[in-house]
């Protein structure tokens, strides 16, 4: 089986973040960057897929040279093949970047191509089936199990309060959530392997970029909180601020 993983260098969420000068981009001093967080659950699938089944993992990653780390992750990891899909920022908008990975993906004869079902940094979630939709192929989202057998493929879906089982053709798009497998982490011999194997550098073919951001910031500081009392007796002191202050009852 060949699976192909789209992956995004996003920064470290543990990080506390501030605004860069331009008020629409994060400032980057100090900032640290690692693999989405979905995206590694992605990762993580294939190569059980392709350890259970064979065949070979490829990823993909659009952005600057900076890239380059976050793939040697995914080789630490397992995967096989890594391109880089080189471009000095990557864009907000979600089709001018499913542009640029189908015009990649398109001739690589895939079985499944698989993305997070999010980003950890722009969240839009759009990128996996933009892609899928500019390649012709089947989609399915936010996958939290995965079987295959005999050409199909059976997704299950969490949903609010349900879940539901959708049954796909091979080749197919499909987005991974949480909880279908936890990222292994990378063994010294697969650490030192990374550092052999090479990466394949190309130009992004990106598509035409209509979503930008205009400004971004970050949410207000959370007023200090304070202690009304103790016991039984502080409790109508608590339900009157909880009425006339904090306007949640």
């Amino acid at each position: 089986m060949k699976i192909a993983v789209c992956i995004k260098r996003v920064p470290d969420t543990e990080m506390r973040f501030a605004i860069a000068g331009d008020g629409k981009s994060l400032d980057q001093a100090g900032l640290k960057y690692d693999i989405s967080d979905f995206d590694g659950y992605a990762v993580e699938v294939a190569l059980r897929l392709t350890e259970k089944d064979g065949g070979e993992v490829a990823v993909i990653c659009l952005g600057p040279d900076g890239v380059q780390e976050t793939i040697r992750k995914a080789f630490s990891m397992g995967a096989a093949r890594g391109v880089q899909l080189k471009a000095d920022t990557v864009p907000f908008d979600g089709s001018a970047i499913a542009h640029a990975l189908a015009a990649e993906l398109r001739d690589g004869g895939y079985d499944l191509i698989l993305f997070g079902r999010q980003s950890a940094d722009a969240g839009n979630g759009t990128v996996g089936p933009m892609t899928a939709h500019l390649l012709g192929l089947p989609c399915v989202t936010a996958i939290s199990h995965l079987e295959l057998a005999d050409g199909r493929g059976t997704a299950h879906r969490e949903l609010e309060g349900s879940a539901e089982s959708v049954e796909f053709p091979i080749p197919a798009v499909l987005t991974i959530d949480e909880g279908i497998a936890r990222p292994r982490l990378p063994s010294l011999k697969g650490i030192m392997a990374a550092k052999k194997k090479t990466i394949d550098v190309r130009p992004a073919q990106l598509g035409e970029e209509r979503l930008t951001v205009q400004s971004m910031a970050l949410p207000p500081e959370r007023a200090a909180g304070r202690i009304v009392g103790e016991g039984p007796d502080a409790v109508p002191e608590l339900v009157r601020l909880l009425k006339t202050e904090a306007k949640v009852l």
